[in-house]
């Protein structure tokens, strides 16, 4: 287990001919820092007192902050005993992480610098302060193995995400009916930010800190939490023999039972394409369903549909796997196009893990699903054997986000 730290300014080629991962958007390789804002002495609270001075500004401040360990670049690499040595490995990629505030991915005023810069202070970490993104394009790195096994070479980083507000001073009316000027909070929105780029190899047998990049490396290796497992004595093969598959899954295994809040119907389903040939199936070690013929395993294509409250108008859906007994989740709570659901223990409050229903007419069972949290569409690459579910912001265009919601 090692990792190396990729300083996420620099243009250090990993091979000579892959760029480091992270792309800065400027005319040039490198990105301009905005100045620090300026900043009262000690910044001001919502309803403290201000001055007319004051009328004319404005101060950013975080609600929120969460820190994501996220894998950016990712190869699952088998070394024998004979391969052993230095060596270059190509790392495709996993997903992107952009620096935004609000609906900006430029960051260029001030205010933005503040919102970044204040996140930065709350969780103690240097994190991208200017218009940056991770790279998408495949990442090469070289690499010294010492031991045969099957690794998960990685880059990856700290996604940084959190709710921000902003301060003006204004005029209120006291209770007294006397008018006074206070710092009043008005609307924010969301931010994104990352910190610097790693990159490193991990095995399934090796222990890592939770809630770290390497353990998320782990996570998409196929471990499923069971890094402590003792490998056989010799190096295993890509794929693990299917009685050791079958133990990680039994230790999966969880009955379908609703988040709190919502109730299941009492009926149990299968959702697939409407000709009924491909379903969506989990099956096996990973978490990620995708669409399957038959399906082949029949409690990994079954759900549990969960009605809860009412929002937006439309009532919020949550769906329980009957294999796994977990929720269907959007990986990450990543908003990118294209990102890939898959399952995570049913929460309590999690908009990543919130439906809306859209039902065709009475007497059929056509739907089309949205997830509540950014309102992209279920839908998937192909329609094909083995195809990953994933959300798409303005759905299929070719109608294939149309599914059948079938009883069983």
């Amino acid at each position: 287990m090692r990792f190396r730290q990729v300083h996420p300014m620099l243009s250090r080629l990993t091979t000579g001919t892959a760029a480091l991962a992270l792309v800065a958007t400027s005319a040039l390789a490198g990105v301009t820092a905005l100045a620090s804002p300026a900043v009262a002495a000690v910044d001001p609270k919502a309803g403290e007192a201000c001055t007319s001075a004051d009328l004319g500004k404005r101060y950013p401040f975080t609600k929120s902050v969460k820190v994501e360990p996220t894998i950016t670049h990712f190869k699952g690499y088998f070394v024998t005993g004979g391969s052993t040595g230095s060596q270059a490995v190509k790392l495709s990629t996993q997903t992107q992480v952009t620096v935004a505030v609000g609906t900006s991915t430029t960051i260029k005023t001030n205010f933005d610098f503040g919102v970044l810069f204040k996140a930065e202070a709350s969780i103690n970490r240097t994190v991208q302060k200017t218009t940056a993104t991770t790279s998408a394009a495949e990442q090469t790195i070289t690499w010294n193995f010492t031991q045969p096994g099957y690794y998960g070479l990685y880059q990856g980083t700290r996604k940084v995400t959190g709710e921000y507000g902003s301060l003006n001073c204004d005029r209120v009316q006291r209770d007294d009916g006397t008018y006074a000027t206070q710092w009043t909070e008005r609307p924010g929105g969301q931010y994104t930010t990352f910190s610097t780029i790693e990159e490193g190899a991990i095995r399934c047998e090796d222990q890592v800190p939770a809630s770290s990049i390497m353990k998320k490396a782990q996570e998409i290796l196929g471990c499923d939490g069971a890094a402590a497992r003792k490998p056989d004595k010799k190096a295993p093969a890509p794929r693990a023999a299917h009685k050791d598959q079958k133990a990680s899954v039994n230790s999966e295994l969880g009955t379908s039972a609703a988040p709190p809040g919502f109730t299941c119907l009492p009926d149990t389903y299968r959702i697939g394409t409407p000709d009924r040939k491909l379903y969506w199936t989990t099956f096996g070690a990973g978490d990620y369903f995708r669409l399957r013929p038959g399906p082949r395993l029949p409690e990994g294509a079954t759900w549990s549909v969960c009605e809860g409250p009412q929002s937006n108008g439309r009532t919020e859906y949550a769906l329980v796997n009957g294999y796994k007994g977990r929720c269907a989740t959007m990986t990450d709570h990543s908003d990118t196009e294209g990102a890939m659901f898959r399952m995570d223990p049913c929460r309590t409050a999690d908009d990543y893990q919130r439906f809306y229903l859209y039902r065709d007419v009475p007497g059929s069972d056509l739907v089309g699903l949205q997830l509540k949290a950014n309102g992209h569409m279920v839908g998937q690459e192909r329609v094909v054997d083995d195809t990953a579910m994933r959300q798409y912001s303005a759905g299929n265009t070719d109608g294939t986000g149309t599914y059948v919601l079938q009883k069983i």
